[in-house]
């Protein structure tokens, strides 16, 4: 079964369940793929659709910080409802010490020799770990790699 095709059953069981948060959580992200597929006129498959969650999930993220910040909890409290529905879509998280092993991995694979290799680097990882890790926390472990 697809993404897709599972996100599609969420929504139909959160209906049934009456379940309205998860069901406009769920509708939010199905519209944004369906935009993304009008927009470029392509059907969506798994890995793209791990991207458009992902960049969901990384919208609230900041509304969370921004939120937190304007001391809305009743809001913050509603962004963090939809991140946990959002991440139940995400691939299993891989660990520290299997980034780091990818990172040693590119490192080698590119011969990378300083930070202005970087590039190099982050292209072999990007298509590796897109969805399975954070992005920003390996390009920092790819930039002290790189300056040692």
């Amino acid at each position: 079964m697809s993404l897709k095709d599972q996100i599609n059953d969420d929504m139909k069981a959160a209906m049934r369940a009456r379940e309205t948060e998860r069901l406009g959580t769920i509708r939010l992200l199905l519209a944004a793929i369906k935009q993304r597929e009008v927009d470029e006129r392509i059907t969506l498959d798994d890995a793209a659709i791990t991207t458009v969650i992902d960049k969901m999930i990384k919208q609230r993220k900041d509304s969370i910080s921004q939120f937190e910040t304007a001391g809305r909890t009743d809001l913050v409290d509603k962004e963090r409802a939809e991140l946990t529905i959002l991440a139940a879509y995400m691939p299993a998280q891989m660990s520290e010490d299997e980034i780091a092993a990818e990172v040693q991995a590119a490192v080698a694979q590119s011969g990378a020799a300083g930070p202005q290799d970087m590039g190099k680097v982050m292209g072999i990882l990007k298509p590796k770990l897109a969805g399975r890790a954070d992005m920003t926390a390996v390009s920092g472990l790819v930039k002290a790699a790189l300056a040692k």
